[in-house]
């Protein structure tokens, strides 16, 4: 077998770009050597990594300026004239505690049952499902409402503590009033605007005008409910909060009611927690 040269075993080299050709022909015709075009984007990748090694040393010398500087001191934390007294006041000068009457929270911590309005003149107590010698039952509770999983889902996720409540008659009128404690006043708050805002869908288009100097109050009349053989039912109801207590009243007859009733009824049991 013949050895072959070592030239027939190299590959072929790559043929030259037309353009490299043609200048490097037309440099030979100047008499000038031919000149090789740099490859297409070296240049771009050069002015690259200039800017990265350009960002990392501006970095470097930056920082050791700053570390070449005296540090800045940073204010006292602490202010003149913010502490506490250096002794304590003369036992003539200290102020009084709150009497039980003037703390809310003796009160509202106490049995909510004895803030209840008292039973009107004439008017018997009447049993209500939700009720428990006046301790209130969150599950009976909310049955009473015309959405009772929504409001049960609402009473659930404010973390309602308790409730009390009562209901009396007489003749063809009917009281009930209802008090529902939550942990602070944000989440009862919360609630009472949830159940606010869907007032005006159970009492036909009455959103509530203000109940006046109390917190979040109002007051609604609903649209006369009417129906062949029964008495018309007329119904009334206030809704209040007051510190982590809200307040829900009604009154039902078969008579108009006035608004100026249940405000006056919301009004009493308001002075009362």
């Amino acid at each position: 077998m013949e050895h072959q040269n070592k030239s027939e075993l190299e590959p072929p080299a790559a043929p030259e770009p037309p353009e490299a050709e043609a200048e490097a022909d037309a440099g030979e015709s100047a008499g000038r050597p031919a000149v090789r075009r740099r490859p297409r984007g070296a240049t771009a990748v050069l002015l690259a990594v200039a800017s990265v090694v350009g960002v990392v040393g501006g970095t470097a010398v930056g920082y050791g300026v700053q570390a070449e500087r005296e540090p800045t001191p940073l204010p006292a934390l602490s202010q003149p004239g913010l502490a506490y007294p250096a002794k304590p006041l003369p036992a003539n000068q200290r102020p009084k505690p709150l009497t039980a009457a003037e703390d809310n929270r003796v009160k509202t911590e106490g049995d909510l049952r004895k803030l209840l309005l008292p039973k009107p003149a004439g008017a018997r107590s009447i049993d209500a499902e939700w009720l428990d010698d006046g301790e209130m039952d969150l599950r009976l509770y909310t049955r009473w409402f015309e959405d009772p999983q929504n409001i049960l889902q609402s009473l659930t996720a404010q973390d309602m503590r308790r409730g009390a409540g009562a209901r009396w008659t007489k003749g063809d009128r009917t009281w009930a009033v209802n008090l529902v404690q939550f942990p602070d006043y944000e989440r009862g708050a919360a609630f009472v605007s949830d159940h606010v805002y869907y007032m005006p869908e159970y009492t036909g288009g009455d959103k509530g005008e203000p109940l006046p100097n109390t917190e979040r109050g109002l007051t609604f009349v609903y649209k006369v409910q009417k129906k062949a053989g029964y008495k018309p039912l007329y119904e009334t109801r206030a809704l209040f909060q007051r510190g982590t207590i809200m307040a829900d009243i009604q009154l039902y007859d078969s008579k108009p009611i006035s608004r100026q009733e249940i405000r006056t009824l919301a009004q009493q049991q308001w002075e009362r927690l």
